[in-house]
């Protein structure tokens, strides 16, 4: 089939295209290649991505709504996965309108898309950021988020909103995945993993915010790809209620995280032992729009798709650690 990956220079869309391309699918990747962080290591993931005779990519931007309906146009997309957006929770404080255009205008373009050029399923990237402060764990996608701590996450559960209007009017049936931490190699610069190994590496002292009372539900980036492909494939269908109602629209949402928090001091007592480094630590007060604990109930994956991750946070911080030295020669 032709599946169509936005962000595909991405850390998800780089490992999901070659995943899907080593299945034998035929993948168009967009991207607009913006310089949130490092466009080189953007650039070195669509090198390898580019070797796949079934690989085609596209420079556009989801704003640029004329390009992306002549995209869909010239492409008969059976499946669309929406992993473009601007992320960062920090970003987002300094930056506000990016994310508007990107994650609220950039989405609207793309759902008018799959409506006017229907497609089998599209599958859009959420994240744990919707719950905001929410203090009940694990993070159930029947809780409450009407209460995000920052414009990253508003955008995020405007996402989903929208997607289920579109289900709802148009009958496109639509996925949504609150994604947990997702680390691993060919990571983003940007998170704070891959600057604590920067850090080590380079013998300076780790910031450690919430002076460390802080605990995440990393997922390794091949769980999540995992995760991702299991859902591609089942679109959801349209149940009914009862008789006498009208059915649902074909919408979903799940969590995709590993379903096991880790305390951020434990994480770096690993990345120390992955690197045979020690580190000092700069203990400081919380920063605004972070959360303390993320933490994701999975329950609903693993029902529906026989889902559960594998990776545990040892062995992926020994691959992402293994891949940095070899990326950047150290």
């Amino acid at each position: 089939m032709k599946i169509l990956i936005t962000g595909a220079a991405g850390f998800i869309g780089y490992h999901l295209a070659q995943r899907l391309l080593a299945e034998g699918e035929t993948i168009v990747g967009i991207d607009n290649l913006n310089a949130y962080y490092d466009v080189t290591l953007k650039q070195d993931r669509l090198n390898q991505l580019k070797d796949h005779a079934n690989f085609y990519f596209v420079p556009l931007d989801l704003t640029d709504r004329p390009q992306l309906n002549a995209l869909f146009d010239a492409h008969a997309f059976e499946r669309v996965i929406n992993l473009a957006a601007q992320a960062g929770v920090r970003h987002s404080l300094e930056n506000p309108f990016s994310y508007i255009d990107s994650n609220i205008v950039g989405f609207t373009n793309l759902l008018e898309a799959c409506r006017h050029y229907p497609v089998e399923h599209l599958v859009y990237a959420s994240s744990s950021s919707v719950y905001g402060a929410n203090t009940k764990v694990p993070f159930a996608t029947t809780d409450s988020v009407d209460r995000p701590i920052s414009l990253y996450a508003a955008t995020k559960k405007a996402n989903e909103l929208m997607a289920y209007t579109y289900s709802h009017l148009y009958n496109i049936p639509t996925t949504g995945l609150r994604f947990f931490t997702v680390y691993g190699p060919w990571g983003r610069p940007d998170m704070a993993y891959f600057k604590f190994v920067q850090a080590i590496l380079a013998g300076k002292a780790l910031d450690v915010y919430n002076f460390g009372k802080m605990e995440r539900d990393f997922t390794y980036i091949d769980d999540i790809v995992e995760g991702l492909v299991r859902i591609l494939h089942c679109a959801p269908s349209q149940p009914h209620l009862a008789e006498d109602t009208s059915p649902l629209p074909p919408y979903k949402l799940y969590n995709i995280g590993n379903h096991t928090p880790v305390k951020l001091l434990r994480f770096i007592e690993i990345l120390e032992q992955a690197l045979g480094k020690t580190v000092e630590k700069n203990f400081l007060p919380m920063q605004p729009g972070e959360v303390v604990s993320t933490y994701a109930d999975i329950d609903d994956l693993e029902r529906d798709f026989g889902f559960r991750p594998q990776t545990s946070l040892e062995e992926g911080l020994a691959r992402f650690v293994a891949w940095y030295r070899q990326y950047y020669g150290l």
